[in-house]
This record gives C-alpha cells, sequence and structure tokens, in this order.
C-alpha cells in the first residue's frame, strides 16, 4: 500500500475502535441484538434467530452469525458483538479508497472521500454500535462500486469477471444482512444508472443489464441456503415472515407493529443533519456538478446512488435515520470531489493579498487542522461521552439486580417484557428467564412461591396485591420488582 493508505487505515481504525468496549450497550436496538446473538451462542441454532425462546426473523442472520462467534471468541461482552459493525465500517472505508483509485482517481480525492465517510458523525456512530446496518452498508458499497469497475471494464472490453464476482459477495453480504431491502439497494441504483445511461446514449445495451442480473443471481445463493434451511425448520410461515411481513410489509406499511412509521418527508427534513459535518459540500457538489452529469458517468453514478436510494427509502413506510447509512459513500465521494473543486479555486488566489490569499496559501494546514479536530473530538466523544450514557441508559444495573436476587435464592421472571429489556438480560445473565405474558401467569407465578419475584415495565407503580420490593429506572422507562 501506499503512505496515503495506511494513513487511512490507522486514522479509521482509530476512529472506530478507540475505547470501543468502554460502555455497556445502549439504546434500542443494542440490546435486542446482543441478546439474540447470546442466545444463538446458548442454545448454538444458528439457523433460527430467537430472542427470549421466540423465532426473531425480522432480518437474515448474518450480523448475529458474526455477534455470536464473537461472543464465543472473546466473551460476551459490548466490545465482541461491536467488533463486526466495526470491520465493516473500517472495510467500507477502505474499499471505497482502493475503489475510486483504480476508477483513475487521484491518490487525494480517494483519501479525503475515505476520511469523510469515516469521519460523517451517523456513520460513525452506527459502526461503533451493534446491528446489521454497517454489513448492509458493506454490502451494498461493495456490490455497487464492484458493479461500476466491472461496466468499466466491458465498455473498455476487458475482462471483467473478478469485478462480478466481488459484486456477488457484495449483494450476498448486503441480503443476508437486510434481506430484500439488501437486494433493493444497490437495484434500484443499478437500474437509474443503466436507464440513464441507455437515454443519455440513445441505444440499449442487453449485456450491460445482462451482466449484474446473472451476478446478482450467484449472490443469492447464500441467502438461498439459508432459507431452505429455516424452511425445513419452520416451514413456509417462516419464510413468509421474512420475506414478505418483515421486507414488504416494512415497504407498504401492512406490518404495522415494525413501527416506525413517518411521513414521505421524513428524510427531507433530516437532510440538515444526515452527513454532517460534510452534508454542505454533499449538496453544493450535487448543485455544481448537475450540468456535467451527461457527460461524467462517474458523477452520474455516484449522484444516482444518493439520489435514488434516497428516493427508495422515502417511499417506504418505515423510516430511520440509520436506513442512510447506505448512501453516505455515494455522499463522501461528492462532499470529496466538491471539495477538490474549491481548493483549486482557492490555490488561484493565493498570490492576493486579501484574506482570502492568506486563506488560499494556507489551505492545506487548514485542511488538515479541521480533520485533525475532527478526529480529536470523535476520540474525546468515544473515550468520556458515550460512557457518561450508561448513567441513565445501561441495562447493566438492572440485570445485575437479578442477579443479585438470584443469589439469594429468589427466581426472577419477566412479565410482558419489551424486545430491549428481553434481549439486556439474555446477554448480561445468560439465561432465558420465565416469560409471563397474561396476569393470570403473573399472579400464579408469584402465589406459587414467596421467593419469586416479577420485574415489570410500568408508568405507574404497581397496585396492591403487589408489592415493589425495588424500583429502578433505565432512560424513561420505570422497571420495578413485585413480589405478593
Amino acid at each position: 500500500m501506499s503512505r496515503p493508505a495506511p494513513l487511512l487505515l490507522l486514522l479509521t481504525c482509530l476512529l472506530f475502535f478507540f475505547a470501543l468496549g468502554n460502555h455497556q450497550l445502549q439504546g434500542s436496538t443494542e440490546p435486542r441484538v446482543a441478546g439474540i446473538a447470546m442466545e444463538m451462542h446458548l442454545d448454538n441454532d444458528w439457523v433460527t434467530p430467537r430472542l427470549f425462546g421466540q423465532p426473531f426473523l425480522e432480518k437474515p442472520p448474518l450480523s448475529l452469525w458474526l455477534d455470536a462467534g464473537a461472543i464465543r471468541a472473546f466473551g460476551g461482552t459490548p466490545l465482541a458483538v461491536r467488533l463486526a459493525s466495526a470491520f465493516a465500517g473500517l472495510f467500507s472505508v477502505m474499499l471505497l479508497y482502493s475503489m475510486l483509485r483504480r476508477f483513475g482517481r487521484p491518490t487525494t480525492i480517494a483519501w479525503v472521500a475515505g476520511i469523510m465517510l469515516a469521519t460523517m458523525a451517523s456513520y460513525w456512530g452506527n459502526v461503533r454500535g451493534v446491528g446489521e446496518d454497517a454489513l448492509l452498508s458493506l454490502g451494498v458499497t461493495l456490490a455497487l462500486l464492484s458493479f461500476y469497475q466491472a461496466h468499466r471494464q466491458q465498455a473498455e472490453q476487458r475482462g471483467a469477471m473478478g469485478s462480478w464476482l466481488l459484486f456477488a459477495v457484495g449483494i450476498a453480504i448486503a441480503t443476508l444482512s437486510k434481506g430484500v431491502l439488501g437486494l433493493a439497494m444497490p437495484g434500484v441504483v443499478i437500474f437509474a444508472y443503466l436507464l440513464a445511461e441507455s437515454l443519455i446514449d440513445k441505444r440499449f445495451s442487453l449485456p450491460r443489464w445482462m451482466g449484474p442480473a446473472l451476478a446478482t443471481l450467484l449472490g443469492l445463493i447464500p441467502l438461498v441456503i439459508w432459507l431452505f434451511m429455516l424452511y425445513q425448520r419452520g416451514g413456509s410461515q417462516a419464510l413468509a415472515e421474512v420475506l414478505l411481513t418483515n421486507s414488504i410489509g416494512r415497504f407498504d406499511g401492512s406490518f404495522v407493529e415494525a413501527g416506525h412509521y413517518e411521513p414521505f418527508y421524513y428524510y427531507l427534513a433530516k437532510l440538515p443533519e444526515a452527513f454532517l459535518p460534510w452534508n454542505i459540500l454533499v449538496y453544493l457538489g450535487l448543485w455544481h456538478f448537475r450540468k456535467s452529469l451527461a457527460n461524467n458517468r462517474y458523477l452520474l453514478f455516484f449522484t444516482l446512488w444518493l439520489l435514488a436510494q434516497f428516493l427508495m427509502v422515502s417511499l417506504a413506510s418505515s423510516k430511520r435515520t440509520v436506513y442512510l447509512m447506505s448512501l453516505t459513500p455515494a455522499a463522501a465521494v461528492l462532499a470529496a470531489e466538491y471539495a477538490a473543486v474549491l481548493y483549486e479555486r482557492l490555490r488561484q488566489h493565493t498570490e492576493a493579498s486579501t484574506l482570502l490569499g492568506k486563506i488560499a496559501r494556507n489551505r492545506r494546514g487548514i485542511a488538515i487542522g479541521i480533520i485533525s479536530v475532527l478526529i480529536v473530538s470523535y476520540l474525546a466523544a468515544a473515550q468520556w461521552v458515550v460512557p457518561r450514557a450508561d448513567r441513565k441508559l445501561s441495562f447493566l444495573p438492572l440485570t445485575e439486580q437479578i442477579q443479585t436476587m438470584q443469589a439469594n435464592g429468589q427466581e426472577v421472571a419477566l412479565y410482558q417484557a419489551n424486545e430491549r429489556t428481553a434481549g439486556a438480560t439474555v446477554f448480561y445473565t445468560h439465561t432465558l428467564l420465565k416469560d409471563l405474558q397474561t396476569e393470570a401467569e403473573l399472579t400464579a407465578f408469584l402465589a406459587a412461591s414467596p421467593t419469586h419475584v416479577a420485574l415489570i415495565a410500568s408508568e405507574t407503580e404497581p397496585k396492591a396485591p403487589l408489592k415493589v420490593l425495588k424500583q429502578m429506572l433505565v432512560g424513561r422507562q420505570d422497571y420495578y420488582f413485585v413480589a405478593h
């Protein structure tokens, strides 16, 4: 590797791995996903993901396989279950850098695009958490960059087999991470690009369309194998839950339990914060390059990557800002390309005696200073700011209280536990507590023995005949340990 590549690798490793395990599971996604991975490790069932003993088929299990494997290798710690996301982010950054160099872009632009991706606030936060979105972004990035490289090689009548194989690997990663969405995210970009190219060139080329179609079939083989094994365990109902309920149902709004339903303009309102701190460069770049897209297929591809995916996620009923993560590599490229334009404009003013001239003469130092301040800020946040959130958001004190009661001979059960509570208790206690769903089950369990205790999440304090033994707060949710 050239010198810029090792520097980018070092800085990205610092950003993504520094202090990665110095805080507990936080938010709603981390406890749920970590709990499912722990349960997969405990029951050794690598086909059917389960949460609190029940099949959890919202997504295919690639991230869970990696998290469970990390638990088996390194122990059940928050660091272990965050490694897959952090490595996915690292691979995405280095992949973007190396592929831009293959596309013939200058080393500086490729490096700046990589560091911009690594320092986008939303991207940085997501690759340092437990979940499947960093893997989805890696799969989509690998598929789309490989597609564009193969497309260029075909246009130059060069062999593209290696690029198509990488494309298939990207499709496999994306679909094993997010199912149908993992196919749609790169698919909509490829369709938009090939259609735009056909309209610009005023001709239709079947081989250009057949390449990604055939490579996609190859990339779907791992997902099909898992679906077949899942069908053997859970039948057609399990397949329908993965492919219809949790994919199409989230898109058209028929799966009401999924939540996250927002109006169509939800992401438009999020644009001011979507690609911070580089969002201004992204949007100005889109405007600046708009007239050159027909003659510059490279810029056309990354522009359509951003716009086509944005339109697709906006049309979906279920919306979360993390769904924009697969757009960030394209945003980083557009921001880096426009930054190069501004940098060149500044160079033309180096002889001026004005403030602009002074800035122009020190433009390299200013750019290095901005990036350095950002990196130091992220590292400081990882070391001090994020762990402070444990005081309010960590489930560790709650699970430690459960373990203390168990050590004193009390049997603890959960009453109508939500996903985060169920996941956190499995992850931290390494056991499945009794799951009580109805008031009758709660009453019977507590009446069976004076040592029985139930954990209840409630907005108000439970009333008699329940006796509150202890109250704890996680986030904004009150939890009560109750007995008869």
